[in-house]
């Protein structure tokens, strides 16, 4: 029997060989490490399985998935510098994760900007998300598929924001952005910049008045707890964008690449179905509690007052040219 130097054991190891000396290419097994912040079972956390499960299957066992999630690996702040590394393979942050490397994935957080699903998606799937994942690869990471969080909606504890001028002096959580900056300020509020972690015990304390949330944040964080009111908005948005090492990319073989675009494609039609499940449940939910506890109210827009925010929300574009690009921003609008 011919056994492996240590030299040629350490290539196995470190690539995945299934045998010694000269293995024919097609019998490499290529190993993935996905990790993400998320639970396994949220939508996210849903499609990163199903993407193990089929890129596997697809690749008859040639590529191999490991999934970490609730950031059992590294979180989303130091991911991309483990991409370089090519010691994490893929993850999916948060558009906002992005703004430091990219200045034009602020586009995601203008406010309406999207009137709709149907028309997220298509600027996701056409000319302008394209543009953005370009960017992304400019900067040495392979932009895979765009995945849904869902559309942010208002809450607070001191006067329910159903009209822009409900905000006035009102102090809101934002994640770290210029754009989310414009916004409140364009209602009056004080924006407060403050980790997501921190949020609850902000609201509780009184340390701010209320936040903009997905309806997944605000009930997987129990944000309903520690606020008397939810407005259902829908003003801005939060998705992910599903990222390579370009390293690993360049190593796998065209047939496999193609066959993780057939996976990664599949995996991000169920996690936007998934998405649009898990919020239609999440809502339910919130208004079951609302009505058993008698501690939240839920307010909904109508056309008049949906047009009053679009009309005070829209005006601050021209302040966003700088940040975000004046032609992305229309190209965004003229997308049918």
């Amino acid at each position: 029997m011919k056994l492996c130097s240590g030299a040629v054991v350490a290539s196995v190891l470190s690539v995945g060989l299934l045998g010694c000396g000269d293995t024919p290419k097609e019998q490499e097994v290529y190993t993935i490490k996905f990790s993400h912040v998320v639970s396994s079972g949220t939508p996210k956390g849903k499609a990163a399985d199903l993407f193990a499960k089929r890129v596997e299957e697809l690749s008859n066992g040639k590529i191999k998935v490991e999934v970490f999630p609730s950031t059992q690996l590294v979180d989303d702040d130091k991911v991309f510098q483990e991409l370089k590394r090519n010691n994490v393979q893929m993850a999916a942050p948060s558009f906002s994760k992005f703004t430091p490397i990219v200045k034009e994935f602020n586009l995601w957080d203008v406010p309406f900007i999207f009137r709709d699903n149907e028309h997220l998606h298509k600027v996701m799937d056409g000319e302008v998300g394209d543009i953005l994942k370009e960017k992304i690869a400019q900067k040495g990471f392979i932009a895979l598929d765009y995945w849904d969080a869902g559309f942010k909606h208002f809450s607070s504890n001191k006067k329910p924001i159903v009209l822009p001028e409900d905000a006035k002096g009102q102090k809101l959580r934002i994640q770290t952005s210029k754009v989310l900056e414009e916004q409140m300020k364009a209602i009056g509020a004080n924006p407060q910049v403050i980790n997501f972690g921190e949020v609850y015990s902000a609201l509780q304390t009184g340390v701010v008045d209320g936040t903009e949330n997905p309806l997944s944040n605000f009930y997987n964080s129990k944000f309903y707890e520690v606020q008397k009111s939810l407005t259902l908005s829908s003003h801005g948005y939060l998705g992910y964008l599903v990222v390579m090492s370009e390293k690993f990319w360049n190593d796998l073989p065209s047939d496999l690449q193609d066959i993780v675009k057939q996976a990664i494609k599949e995996a991000t039609d169920f996690e936007r179905e998934e998405s649009a499940k898990d919020e239609a449940q999440l809502l339910a939910n919130l208004n079951n509690y609302a009505k058993q506890s008698g501690k939240l109210e839920i307010y909904t827009l109508s056309n008049e007052q949906k047009a009053k925010w679009e009309s005070v929300m829209k005006a601050i574009y021209p302040k966003l040219y700088d940040i975000v690009g004046e032609e992305l921003i229309q190209k965004t609008l003229e997308t049918n």
